[in-house]
């Protein structure tokens, strides 16, 4: 398995860059992870836009799906150049009736409801969900094929939950929106230092954190994960490759 960061920031994206998103890849299978802005530009680094499998989105806040009715065009111009592509299934909670059938267009997309009691397979993959404590429903993730795991904990504050939803797994990819001078203060979201508590616990291999401000230097939210967690763990670099292997 391997896990590519196509974005990195909470919020907005910086100027070139793309809001907190990922890539899956597996036996030729590409499943995309949250959608928002600035996500299409640079996904297409990486495979076309029509290669894409799968979407699976966390929550309906503008900086996980800015970027659908973009996709879902590119869809449609595609069918109506008479290259259509499969209708591609996006995955979401459907806690938010508008925004879940938004997920549906022109049946060049489809939208598939997930629950955070689901265990829902999605080409190779095993995938399974958490609620997590944000301002609207939200859904952390994890990743399962041939034995090694991802698990995204998509936008949430501390939540014990978590801990036994990510037990074990390879790789980490936690949300680290806030310096430690902000714990507390910003509903909905984590410091370095619990990504860090949230890895030692859960005794992960690796922890990448992800969705990082974008005022101040990031690096001070790394090192705040690392007074805590003792193994790997980095910012997440786009276009980087995370390989998973058995």
């Amino acid at each position: 398995m391997k896990v590519i960061p196509i974005g990195i920031w909470g919020g907005f994206p910086k100027a070139n860059g793309a809001t907190s998103s990922f890539l899956l890849e597996h036996d030729g299978f590409h499943c995309l992870v949250d959608c928002g802005s600035g996500v299409l530009a640079s996904l297409q680094n990486h495979l076309p836009l029509e290669a894409l499998d799968a979407v699976v989105i966390s929550h309906y806040h503008a900086d996980h799906i800015a970027d659908i009715g973009s996709l879902q065009y590119s869809r449609l111009i595609n069918f109506y150049l008479g290259q259509p592509s499969s209708v591609l299934p996006i995955y979401g909670h459907d806690k938010d009736r508008e925004h879940f059938e938004k997920l549906s267009y022109k049946e060049r997309t489809v939208g598939v409801a997930i629950q955070e009691t689901d265990i829902v397979q999605i080409g190779p993959f095993e995938v399974s969900f958490c609620e997590t404590t944000h301002p609207v429903y939200c859904l952390a993730m994890k990743f399962q094929v041939a034995g090694r795991s991802v698990t995204f904990t998509a936008d949430t504050e501390w939540r014990d939950e978590l801990v036994a939803f990510a037990k074990g797994t390879d790789l980490l990819v936690s949300e680290a929106n806030l310096y430690e001078e902000h714990l507390g203060k910003a509903p909905g979201h984590m410091a370095g230092s619990e990504a860090g508590k949230l890895a030692k616990l859960a005794e992960v291999k690796q922890l990448v954190l992800t969705h990082l401000p974008l005022h101040g230097e990031p690096r001070d939210v790394l090192q705040a994960a690392k007074v805590v967690f003792e193994g790997p763990a980095e910012l997440a670099e786009v276009g980087k490759t995370y390989e998973l292997n058995a």
